[in-house]
Order: C-alpha cells, then structure tokens, then sequence
C-alpha cells in the first residue's frame, strides 16, 4: 500500500524534501479516507487530530456566519496537504473543510507529524514557508472582499476558473461552470440574487457568454482589465 500513496506524498511541497524511507514510513503509516460532494471532512473549532493529504479530488475551507451564510476562505486541490496549521499551533480548527468533488484523502495524526519534524528540520521550514503562502493568500481574500466590488471579483473567480480548467475555442476561452450561484455566492462573499445580477451585467458589457452550464470568456485581458479596474471608475 505505501508504495502507491508514496509518490503522492512526494508531490506536496510539505512532504517533497524528505527522503524516500521517510515518506514511506508515512505513507504506510496514513489512513484512507474518502468523501461525497459536499461531505465534511472537520468542523471549525474541533480539536485537530491531525492533517491530510489530498491524492485526488479537492476541499473547500469556509467558515459560516450566524445567519448560515457560508463564505470560502480557501480552495486546495490535488496534490496538497490540509489543516498544517492547528497541528503546528497546537490549537483547534480554524475553519471547517468539506469536498467538492469526490475525494481521496490520507489521514496522518498530529503526533506522528512532530514526531518526523523534530527529526527532519527541513519537514519544519517546509511548513513554515506553506503556511506563509496561505498567509499571504488570506491576506488577498481580505484585500479582495474589503476594495473590491462584487462584479470584479466574480470577474476574478472566472479568470481562476478560465487559467485552471477552461478551454481555448476560436470563440474565446470556454469553461465548465461545476458550481452553483449559492456556490458562486460563498467564493466571493455575497448572496445568489447579487451574483445572478452580476453575471447578466456582465453579459450585457459582453465580457462573458452565461449558457446553462459554461460560460465562454471572449477576451480574457478584457475580462482582467475589469476585474483590476479602481474603484468607482
């Protein structure tokens, strides 16, 4: 079994400098564990068993107001690692993750992770350099959410979408839209009436095409231009 989950774990930048028995060890050491769409792998403030690596499928990481209103901090995709930072911290889960898509995970505890640390330093600032890119990333959703306006950044989760999954067609750039507008909603921190609005107005600028389940981006440095136009203009 570790000699199919190795190469996995050679793929995330958390495990990818340590040698080859130790990531074995690990590998043997994880817990498969697999979920539906929509399935909650932890809950936010849970004490942190531990971390994950995702070997196929992909999580999301939100937190929920107190009115139900979910609001996506983050979205990790295969290959990667979950929830570094409670077992680092010591503290509880900073939010709660679910998939969004069938997902494979491998379950590794909190104390066999220090445990290979406190061994292998480079595990250590191979941690510490992950968690400042989700720092960093935390910090843009801040930036986003506060100076920016819906439409823009609706604009910017097309152009995510368009970069990583779309496909070039002579008519522009075309993408399968897998989320719903509720889900459209939590990504960019509104409701389903105001994205239903933001994406006819975009339409009707003839920055997009909306069908039933694609939307097709003509021009993508038009796209971009108003997804980083200033505010108000």
């Amino acid at each position: 079994m570790a000699d199919d989950k190795t190469p996995i774990f050679r793929q995330t930048e958390l495990f990818r400098g340590l040698d080859d028995a130790v990531l074995d060890v690990l590998a043997t050491n994880s817990v498969v564990k697999r979920l539906r769409r929509n399935e909650i792998l932890f809950l936010a403030g849970e004490p942190a068993k531990g971390l994950y690596v995702i070997a196929s499928g992909s999580v999301r990481a939100f937190r929920t107001s107190a009115d139900g209103r979910e609001q996506v901090i983050h979205v990790e995709r295969a290959v990667t690692t979950i929830a570094e930072v409670p077992v680092f911290d010591d503290g509880n889960n900073p939010s709660t993750v679910a998939a969004e898509e069938t997902t494979t995970l491998y379950f590794l505890s909190k104390q066999q992770i220090l445990k290979i640390a406190l061994e292998h330093p480079q595990l250590a600032l191979a941690a510490v350099k992950l968690m400042a890119s989700r720092l960093r990333r935390c910090a843009e959703l801040v930036e986003t959410l506060s100076l920016r306006e819906v439409g823009q950044r609706l604009a910017n989760l097309l152009l995510d979408e368009a970069r990583g999954h779309g496909s070039k067609t002579p008519e522009g750039t075309r993408i399968k839209l897998q989320l719903t507008h509720n889900q459209l909603a939590a990504r960019i921190g509104t409701v389903r009436e105001v994205v239903t609005r933001m994406l006819i107005r975009l339409q009707e600028q003839g920055l997009i095409v909306h069908e039933v389940k694609e939307v097709l981006i003509p021009d993508l440095k038009m796209l971009a231009a108003y997804a980083e136009r200033e505010h108000g203009k």
